[in-house]
């Protein structure tokens, strides 16, 4: 796992652009003699292996897709593709999955049921590779959906998930102020879009602390603020683009109008104009609680695993959510805290434990034996 994990991360391929990540995990199929079918959805590859006993159909499911983010890490392993890194962990799922097919494969005899072993390209950007994948129809005779993801905020050892919402559903948005640019010494012959953007982002920021229930759970994040051209030229216009991250569709509605609302008081002030465009994500990660209590129980039965812990919801968010939406099956964390490596998911210096790679396919393939017998 850790050979396979480390070249993936010499390697990678951004959302949608993972051919040669697909070809490789093709090419193991090819070697380990197990049926697969490539294309899958776009860049998905799905193998499946009969095992030698009457069973259920159920899929493990890992991605496999990259960032467009800045290897700063001083490893061997440092990505040699400029401007693109695993900086989530896609490579230790890829690798994890890959190597319960090799040890699946040499116990196909002794295997009940069919295991399927979803790859899935692009999860990190919407639309995601999920939805396509599930529109095949390649899913339609799977029982259960199961996946894991190596989470650096949680020690090696632990496990964790909850029983109900588990991940926030993530939503993007484009704001475009158009103001009125101007001389740098003139400024009252302007509308400074980045005055006017400043101001937006100030107001939009009391959507979450001021206008919704404090008991609701939400984020509203600016993330990107782009303008000007020059020192001494007022900028004409603006762009922003963020996210939205909620549990409840009402509250997601909620801000929705909220920030409608705020754009245009804010612009008219000035009397500026706007174009705002909001795209609804994925949706939350919402387990089934059966399927969690026998995630749980699996992990406690895993040699390795010290701790299984019920956990609140988190914000980020998860195409995962696709796949029990309409099946049965549960999400899980797997702890990969890299020991005084400090740095979060998306970081241009992330890395992980690599143990937990090994431990969260034992808790994949355990929960899948436990599934056969419920």
């Amino acid at each position: 796992m850790v050979k396979t994990r480390r070249y993936l991360h010499q390697y990678p391929e951004p959302s949608f652009y993972e051919t040669k990540t697909a070809q490789y995990i093709a090419n193991t199929y090819d070697e380990l003699g197990i049926p697969y079918e490539k294309n899958v959805g776009g860049n998905g590859v799905v193998a499946t292996l009969q095992g030698g006993k009457p069973g259920k159909k159920i899929a493990l499911r890992a991605d496999f897709d990259a960032l467009p983010i800045q290897d700063q890490k001083d490893v061997p392993y440092k990505s040699k593709i400029d401007g693109v890194m695993h900086a989530c962990g896609h490579d230790g799922h890829t690798a994890a999955l890959l190597g319960i097919a090799k040890a699946a494969k040499k116990f196909q005899d002794q295997i009940p049921g069919t295991i399927v072993f979803l790859h899935q390209h692009a999860e990190e950007l919407a639309p995601g590779g999920a939805k396509p994948i599930i529109e095949t129809g390649i899913l339609d005779d799977v029982e259960a959906v199961f996946g894991t993801h190596l989470w650096t905020p949680a020690p090696y050892g632990v496990i964790q998930s909850s029983s109900k919402e588990f991940m926030a559903g993530a939503d993007r948005f484009e704001i475009k102020v158009q103001g009125q640019g101007g001389h740098g010494g003139l400024p009252h012959q302007t509308k400074d879009a980045i005055v006017i953007a400043s101001q937006l982002i100030t107001n939009l920021q009391q959507i979450v602390s001021r206008r919704l229930d404090p008991l609701g759970t939400a984020v509203l994040s600016i993330g990107t603020f782009e303008a000007g051209d020059a020192f001494n030229i007022i900028a004409d216009s603006a762009m922003l683009t963020g996210t939205v991250r909620t549990f409840d569709t009402d509250i997601q509605d909620q801000i929705i109008d909220e920030m409608e609302k705020i754009i245009k008081g804010t612009c008219a002030s000035y009397g500026a104009f706007y174009e705002f465009s909001y795209e609804k994500g994925y949706p939350p990660v919402v387990n089934h609680p059966e399927d969690v209590e026998l995630v749980f129980r699996a992990a406690r039965d895993t040699s390795g695993v010290e701790k299984v812990e019920e956990i609140a919801p988190v914000m980020p968010g998860e195409d995962f959510a696709y796949y029990i939406q309409n099946k049965p099956g549960a999400y899980f964390f797997t702890g990969a805290q890299k020991e005084g490596h400090n740095y979060p998911h998306h970081h241009p210096k992330f890395d992980f434990d690599e143990r937990a790679m090994a431990l969260g396919a034992k808790t994949l393939i355990q929960t899948y034996r436990y599934y056969q017998e419920s």
